[in-house]
């Protein structure tokens, strides 16, 4: 069990984090966190981190897991793979944490799965990892079902922006996408299904992050005289990319991944250059969670507003990672893994976020009792492979702001694909 007694202040003030107060019980139970806190998807890890802060914060508030205070080990990934591995290397191998939460984006999280979690037996939630190699590596064996996430795969999120870009009449299109895991699927994945569908993709260049230039990939992309482009990025990285695609002559004309779902990249680009944006992100089903992280986010996370990328789902990783710890009994990665399905389970009382609500929870498990986390995102189930099904959220820029125009539900879109496979 990874417990620290708290014998005096100098033992626990490097354990307890900032959502944690302090001597608020007899003992804390960390939990490893893998962020990008830096780096191109460093908004994402800042706000995935204080969310999950905050479901830590709000468990404790309601009496903590098995007598003892939640805390969080947080590590920065820098959004670098090797980073990562070796951040979780530490907090598997020497910390000793029972469990990690991370990372953010799929070049992260694959590396921390197959480098150390998979091999150690540790649990792992992502809140925002939606690579379709994920559910590969699980279907072939090779997570030992250690493996969870809180966002839907862009195997089917590609195919949603496919219908949305073909709906909004966008048909002729460039890509550019990030060359690692993430970008190359998102793209295979839309491909196939615009084409089948009566697009047509002019070219598809991939880029290198953390550049100071992309004007060699936006001229390159203009090939063929695309009536628009589909970036497949970063915030960071993502407006860099968009200048230089409007400087050199490029329509401003854009369908964009999720991760453009971000106030940053808007006044970075300049709201005047998106007025025809338009884009996809895995959607929420809104429930009484909804209503209370929006409520009380930003005001925790310091400025971060709730819609920030990754926020609300990572709030949803924390909150069952925190739960299942409770519904283990003791802080023990097989008791964890087992007891992380438990929390959400469709026979189970629901619970909303909160203090009051995981008071609730709290006493549920204690009697032996099931409980269903109805989280920020909505409710969800983990299928075999960790996955989790839900709607897809269609968006678009209007006056600098993102606007929400429809939803795709998670059958429609499985049976989009399924149709456009014949």
């Amino acid at each position: 069990m990874h417990v620290k007694f708290l014998l005096s202040t100098a033992l626990c003030a490097g354990v307890l984090s900032a959502a944690v107060p302090a001597l608020a019980a007899d003992c804390t139970t960390t939990v490893g966190m893998v962020m990008e806190l830096t780096g191109p998807a460093g908004e994402y890890g800042q706000a995935g981190a204080k969310s999950v802060d905050m479901a830590f914060r709000d468990i404790n508030e309601a009496g903590g897991v098995n007598g003892c205070q939640l805390a969080s080990d947080t590590r920065d990934s820098q959004s670098q793979g090797n980073v990562a591995v070796d951040q979780a290397t530490q907090l598997v191998n020497v910390a000793k944490v029972p469990v990690i939460i991370g990372g953010i984006i799929s070049s992260v999280s694959i590396p921390i799965l197959t480098s150390v979690t998979a091999p150690a037996g540790v649990p792992q939630v992502s809140p925002a990892s939606s690579s379709p190699t994920l559910t590969d590596l699980a279907r072939d064996g090779k997570t030992n079902g250690v493996f969870f996430r809180t966002i839907t795969s862009d195997a089917l999120q590609g195919t949603a922006a496919a219908k949305y870009a073909i709906d909004q009449g966008l048909k002729k299109l460039a890509v550019v996408h990030v060359n690692n895991d993430f970008g190359v699927n998102m793209q295979r994945e839309f491909e196939k299904a615009y084409t089948k569908l009566g697009g047509t993709i002019t070219s598809v260049t991939p880029y290198n992050e953390k550049q100071s230039s992309y004007t060699s990939e936006a001229t390159a992309a203009m090939a063929g005289e695309p009536e628009g482009l589909y970036l497949i990025s970063y915030p960071v990285d993502g407006a860099t990319i968009a200048r230089a695609w409007v400087s050199q002559g490029g329509a401003a004309t854009f369908l964009l991944n999720d991760g453009m779902n971000s106030s940053d990249f808007i006044e970075a680009v300049g709201a005047k250059y998106l007025e025809n944006a338009y884009g996809t992100s895995s959607g929420t089903s809104p429930t009484k969670s909804t209503e209370y992280f929006n409520a009380n986010y930003e005001a925790f996370s310091g400025g971060i507003k709730p819609d920030a990328p990754a926020a609300d789902r990572s709030y949803d990783a924390g909150a069952i990672v925190g739960l299942a710890i409770a519904k283990a009994g003791k802080a023990e990665p097989a008791a964890i893994k087992a007891a992380i399905p438990q929390v959400v389970d469709p026979a189970g009382e629901p619970i909303f976020a909160g203090p009051e609500e995981f008071k609730k929870a709290l006493g549920l498990i204690q009697e032996g009792k099931p409980i269903r986390y109805e989280g920020v995102i909505g409710p969800v189930n983990f299928d075999q492979y960790g996955d989790i099904t839900g709607p897809f959220r269609l968006w678009k820029i209007t006056g600098g702001e993102v606007t929400t125009t429809g939803e795709m539900s998670a059958d429609a879109v499985t049976a989009l694909k399924a149709d456009l496979e014949k």
